[in-house]
């Protein structure tokens, strides 16, 4: 499965958020496992550093990102990609970003928290739990 993480799973992990921590890791550890193939968005590597150096510093955000950039693909974000956005019907301007992207680089699903903020059908939307008792089940 091809999946496009949110941010707010990857900022769970890198500021050891509780209670979201321990399914948002999970959710890396499938994706080092090699049991899915994740991508991040292009566009959201300055909003991860920017949200991570604040609260652990230059050096350990840059490293953590480095590390997700190591670990997942990084989704194409391209004019074709903000034109579908600005079009888009969503609250959420940044998850719009994030929908438009998983759409044209023809991702499987949506890891995220915030549902909500997705009133689609395609791609899937996925939470963490979600995510992670499909992957197990099929075990």
């Amino acid at each position: 499965m091809k999946v496009l993480i949110d941010t707010n799973i990857i900022v769970d992990v890198a500021l050891d958020r509780d209670p979201f921590f321990t399914d948002s890791e999970r959710v890396l550890r499938f994706v080092e496992q090699q049991e899915l193939e994740a991508y991040i968005s292009a566009s959201a590597f300055s909003d991860l550093y920017y949200i991570i150096r604040k609260a652990k510093g230059h050096i350990w955000a840059l490293q953590f990102v480095q590390r997700m950039a190591t670990l997942c693909q990084v989704a194409t974000v391209d004019s074709a990609t903000i034109n579908m956005a600005l079009t888009a019907n969503f609250k959420d301007f940044e998850g719009t970003i994030q929908y438009s992207t998983a759409v044209l680089n023809h991702l499987d699903a949506i890891i995220t928290r915030n549902p909500r903020d997705f009133s689609v059908a395609t791609p899937r939307i996925m939470t963490p739990e979600e995510l992670i008792q499909e992957l197990t089940s099929t075990q």
